[in-house]
Formats: structure tokens, sequence, C-alpha cells
């Protein structure tokens, strides 16, 4: 099984983070705006997204964990065919007005890796610049 794990440091709050994070049916608003163009829950804990190159996913919320900040979910239908996906998210603090954001990505076969590390890197990168885009805004 490939695992991916990305990391970045956001100029915003942990707490401003985490509440964008968990928020699971609004990602397409509150983390990834244009990555995601859309999410609709089907329950509480699926969600059916639309990314930005019209690819659609089927997602089910594994957990979220308010004390250690971290969400958990699982790819069960989507675009690039993966017989396993299932990744967490999780938020540190790093001072009061600093967060560092973990992504990890579990993910078979091994040969859609590079394409699913291409995507969370592009992912990872609208998450820095909405959340820290929301802090300026706030101030």
């Amino acid at each position: 099984m490939a695992s991916i794990s990305k990391e970045i440091e956001i100029a915003a709050r942990p707490e401003d983070v985490w509440a964008a994070l968990r928020d699971f049916g609004a990602v397409h608003e509150r983390l990834v705006p244009g990555f995601v163009v859309d999410s609709q829950l089907d329950s509480d804990d699926v969600r059916v997204v639309t990314f930005f190159n019209g690819a659609v996913a089927r997602e089910v919320l594994v957990g979220i964990d308010d004390e250690t900040r971290r969400l958990a979910y699982t790819v069960v239908d989507g675009p690039l065919a993966s017989t396993h996906h299932n990744a967490s998210a999780q938020v540190f603090g790093d001072g009061d007005q600093r967060s560092r954001f973990v992504w990890i990505t579990d993910v078979l076969p091994h040969d859609i890796a590079p394409r699913v590390s291409e995507l969370m890197d592009h992912g990872i990168a609208v998450i820095k610049e909405t959340l820290e885009s929301a802090r300026v805004r706030s101030e």
C-alpha cells in the first residue's frame, strides 16, 4: 500500500483551521474552494464531492476526534479506481496564531499514488491559501 503524507504550516489559529476541517459537508466552501467545487451530504457521514476537473467521488466519514483535531474518511467510489483509499487530516497548534496541517492518505493500487500525491499537493496549497485569507478577512 502506498502511504502519502503532506504537511504545511498555516498562519491561522488551530481552532479556526479545525473548525473548517471538521465541517465535513462544507469542504467546498470552508477548506478547499475551487479545488472541490461542490459537496453534497447524502447522510451525516457520506458526502459526494465534485472536483475542479469534473471528477466525482463518494466519501464516507470514518470519524471526527475533537480532542486531537483529527478527521478520517474513506473514498468508496471515485475516478481513480482505487481498491483502497483511506485518509486522515489533523491540525496541530504551533502557538496561538499558527497551525500545522497534516494530511495522510493510504491508497491501492500503488500505481495511482503519484496522481494522488499530485492532487494532494494542489489541495493542501488551496487549504493554506483559503485559511490564511479567511484569517486576514476576520482581522
